[in-house]
């Protein structure tokens, strides 16, 4: 029974990975700061929490422990954008050496789930696989790419490192996100019957269901070590490589109501596919297409156990933790708000 250090386990990838872990038999150390409430894992005999930024890690967090799966980040572009330094101190510095104590420590195994979107954007007439040169157009791109090329190089017989570039994620998850592209069309056409799409509809993006993506990290902790040990994997499927407009009328057609494409801006331009048979020769393959992911967000709508709040859009979520976190440091004091402490001798002065 393997031990994962999963950092990140409270995002959205991370709610999603954890129980199928668990369900798959593995102890789980689950790490993060949990910005989006601990209560979205649910408490099990073998899910010990830790709650602890990804920034300060020690050995400690490393003691018994098999394998690391490092998905901590500060997830999208928006965010990226806002919070460059943290970003790269995250996105980067963080995973780099997260990978450089767990292999200190002994730990066996290194997955860094990283981000196609470090190809940037492609002729539309390419499939770019993981031996093309890559074009990072973003603050979190960017700092993907740097974390791969610190970690990458830590390879060695005795630590297995594997790099999984993630196409654009979508899919129900505990942490909800209506930020990613599929999500958000899903839940605007439910909720409106209107699907606005960025002429002219015919640019390529490649996607992967969130449960497949945990499948695939999964699948690397027992994948024979001289088969990807210091290898890059594109993680998704050509099945789920998409043009926006007739993705756009996939799930029009797959919500259960009656929506209608409207198009704006100027004609987009940006553009990339991926090929995904690297990873698919190993033995992998993605289950689910768009058509999945809409329907379980659409049940879940109906169902009234999803809709758009702050915290499912990541960087309106984070404004708000840095808002609400200087607005409470200019009204506390003495350690708390409305409650706030009382030394001894006030206390016996007061009883008097």
């Amino acid at each position: 029974m393997q031990r994962i250090l999963v950092t990140g386990a409270g995002g959205y990838i991370g709610t999603t990975l954890v129980p199928m872990l668990l369900e798959r038999g593995y102890t789980v150390r689950a790490v993060d700061r949990f910005f989006f409430g601990r209560d979205l894992l649910a408490n099990h005999p073998r899910l010990e929490i830790v709650q602890e930024d990804v920034r300060r890690l020690a050995p400690e967090h490393f003691s018994g422990v098999d394998a690391v799966i490092d998905l901590a980040a500060i997830s999208n572009d928006p965010s990226g954008e806002l919070f460059q330094d943290v970003t790269w101190a995250v996105n980067h510095r963080a995973r780099v050496r997260c990978a450089e104590i767990a292999k200190a420590c002994g730990v066996g195994r290194y997955v860094l789930p990283s981000s196609c979107s470090i190809y940037g954007f492609q002729p539309p007439e390419v499939k770019v696989d993981e031996t093309a040169a890559t074009n990072p157009l973003t603050t979190y791109a960017k700092a993907n790419e740097q974390a791969e090329l610190g970690v990458l190089p830590l390879a060695s017989d005795d630590f297995t490192v594997v790099v999984l570039r993630q196409a654009t994620v979508y899919g129900y998850s505990p942490r909800m996100r209506l930020d990613l592209a599929i999500n958000g069309m899903a839940f605007g056409a439910w909720k409106t019957g209107i699907l606005p799409l960025m002429r002219d509809g015919s640019q390529w993006r490649p996607f992967v269901h969130v449960r497949d993506t945990a499948s695939a990290q999964i699948f690397m902790l027992t994948a024979p070590r001289e088969q990807v040990n210091g290898q890059i994997f594109n993680v998704g499927s050509d099945e789920n490589n998409y043009q926006l407009g007739p993705l756009a009328e996939t799930v029009a057609a797959t919500v259960p109501k009656d929506v209608r494409i409207e198009w704006y801006g100027d004609a987009d331009h940006r553009s990339y596919r991926v090929d995904f048979s690297k990873i698919e020769g190993l033995g992998w393959k993605a289950e689910r297409r768009a058509e999945d992911g809409v329907r379980e967000i659409c049940e879940k709508l109906e169902g009234g156990q999803l809709d758009k709040t702050a915290e499912t859009i990541t960087l309106d979520w984070y404004k708000n933790l840095a808002k609400w976190h200087a607005l409470i440091k200019q009204v506390e004091m003495y350690g708390g708000i409305f409650d706030i402490g009382i030394d001894e001798a006030a206390r016996r002065e007061a009883a008097e």
